[in-house]
């Protein structure tokens, strides 16, 4: 049954070295996980893998970037000590986390989380990889609309983020790869996949929902 109103995502913090149910990667203890119908999911096969990690510290920063997000996730990590689940902050969307640093920008404790913050995004980013990574999908799609090809690129190809363009496969620039990495993109920029799921539809439910959507934009892509 769908809910009426906007729910709560809960992600969880990794305590012990785990694999992905889905696509088997490997998760790390103090990666993120999601737990679907109890089998643990990668971010990026729970289709969270676009959010960004926002660490818990600054009350108005959390709050503004939770507003701006049309999609978040609360993170929560076990507590040997307490023996309890604690929250450790949200993943939202890059650019809500953005605008809410400008919303805060007089602050300057967040104007050089800013800094660290981009600073990281940097290391992270292997530059060369992501070019030829936007190239390969610019062949595939030559009418994606201009400049779109390095943005879905960059957020593929964060290192460690779980995200579907560091797969081994994407990593040899494999076709089915990047299309998946596409799709991801068009599904939650393109269409109201990010709402079906705060309302409370199941992933695969909501991702049947705007498929004809997401198939149609890719051939128009394609230019067929």
């Amino acid at each position: 049954m769908k809910a009426e109103k906007k729910r709560e995502i809960v992600v969880f913090i990794v305590r012990r070295d785990t694999k992905c149910s889905e696509c088997g990667e490997e998760l790390w203890r103090g990666s993120f996980l999601r737990l679907e119908k109890d089998k643990a999911l990668c971010l990026s096969c729970a289709d969270f893998g676009h959010l960004e990690y926002l660490p818990s510290g600054d009350a108005a920063l959390t709050r503004r970037s939770a507003k701006h997000s049309k999609i978040r996730a609360k993170v929560l990590k076990w507590s040997q000590t307490r023996k309890r689940y604690e929250r450790q902050g949200i993943l939202a969307e890059p650019k809500a986390i953005k605008q809410a640093m400008e919303d805060c920008e007089t602050d300057a404790h967040i104007r050089e989380l800013q800094r660290q913050r981009e600073k990281i995004r940097r290391e992270e980013k292997d530059q060369k990889f992501i070019e030829e990574y936007a190239n390969r999908i610019r062949k595939l799609f030559p009418w994606c609309p201009a400049s779109r090809e390095l943005n879905i690129a960059e957020h593929a190809c964060q290192k460690y983020s779980g995200r579907v363009g560091r797969s081994a496969a994407s990593k040899e620039f494999d076709p089915q790869a990047i299309t998946l990495a596409v799709q991801a993109h068009i599904r939650h920029e393109r269409t109201n996949y990010d709402d079906l799921l705060m309302s409370g539809w199941e992933r695969f439910e909501a991702r049947d929902s705007v498929r004809s959507q997401v198939d149609e934009i890719l051939r128009q892509w394609r230019g067929e």
